[in-house]
């Protein structure tokens, strides 16, 4: 059994590897939902969608997100009542862009949620809409939101990544409501249980961050430091894909996979990391990890099983 705590693009690509490489039923997938919002009244997961869409072949590879050949009739209907919306109203917002088919999703989920459905359950109903085999966890039922502190003040998650691009400065970040939160039914078996326990190579400190900070997660993960193998997302010095070289650097870790190390040295015993950084398997060791040097850029699914096999070591 292999467990893999994940979020974001690296994660959704890191998986679709292992599908390749073991039965889907030997899988669990604990995805953060810390980015979860709501807009336009809807309910909006968008690691585990990115997740579930990269997993069933329906992703958009360019962007990333969101579902290969999405049309946005909706949003682009929306903005005929921009110039009309009173000042302080948030209503009919289009900064955050969700496709027309991809709004099917959040209609489901919202109304599930509503008829006292938990995310767990629901999102296992997803994913067996969507053809998925493997178990797909939501960190926690209970709603936790990521909030970013920059100059001005503290924002949400999306309003920094989506509405301002990622684009300025942070001073901090907090986990609103996490210390209420539970595990989702099944997460701290899935890390009790397993044979291995991969954190995915996603953002350090909001995709994989607020996944530890749900109580019971980094205790149990320390009770299986051995077992536990992280991916570095920085590959020479920079983030293949959003802005976690930036956070990292922004809140004083070096942008390195030695400072991805330093991160994850209490919770992982090994760390994998890319071919370009090889020279720095000593300093990574030297912090007490074991390193496993390989190509972890994924640019097709077989660079991905690859370094599926690699970072379990079969």
């Amino acid at each position: 059994m292999i467990a893999v705590l994940c979020g974001g693009v690296g994660a959704a690509r890191l998986l679709a590897g292992m599908v390749r490489a073991w039965p889907a039923s030997d899988l669990t997938a604990v995805v953060n939902t810390g980015d979860d919002t709501m807009l336009h009244g809807l309910a909006i997961s968008p690691d585990l969608d990115t997740v579930t869409y990269t997993l069933a072949g329906a992703i958009d590879r360019e962007r990333g997100w969101g579902l290969q050949g999405e049309t946005w009739a909706a949003m682009e209907a929306l903005g005929r009542y921009t110039p009309e919306r009173p000042a302080g109203s948030t209503a009919g917002g289009t900064w955050f862009n969700l496709g027309d088919r991809d709004l099917a999703t959040h209609l489901y989920r919202t109304h599930r949620l509503a008829e006292g459905a938990r995310l767990s359950e629901i999102s296992a109903e997803i994913a067996r809409a969507w053809g998925l085999r493997l178990r797909l966890l939501p960190m926690t039922d209970d709603p936790v939101r990521t909030m970013v502190g920059v100059a001005d003040g503290e924002i949400g998650f999306q309003e920094y990544f989506v509405g301002r691009r990622h684009s300025v400065p942070i001073t901090g970040v907090r986990f609103a409501g996490v210390e209420a939160a539970r595990p989702a039914a099944g997460v701290l078996a899935a890390i009790d249980e397993s044979d291995v326990i991969v954190i995915a190579p996603s953002n350090p400190v909001v995709s994989i961050g607020p996944l530890l900070a749900v109580p019971g997660v980094r205790e149990a993960l320390l009770g299986r430091r051995p077992q536990v193998v992280a991916v570095s997302p920085i590959v020479g010095g920079r983030a293949l894909k959003g802005p976690a070289d930036r956070m990292l650097g922004e809140l004083g870790v070096p942008v390195s996979a030695a400072g991805v190390a330093r991160w994850y040295r209490d919770l992982a015993g090994t760390l994998v990391i890319d071919t370009v950084d090889g020279a720095l398997a000593p300093e990574v060791e030297a912090m007490g990890l074991r390193c496993v040097v390989t190509d972890t850029v994924m640019s097709e699914p077989g660079v991905a099983g690859a370094l599926a096999r690699a970072a379990v070591g079969r």
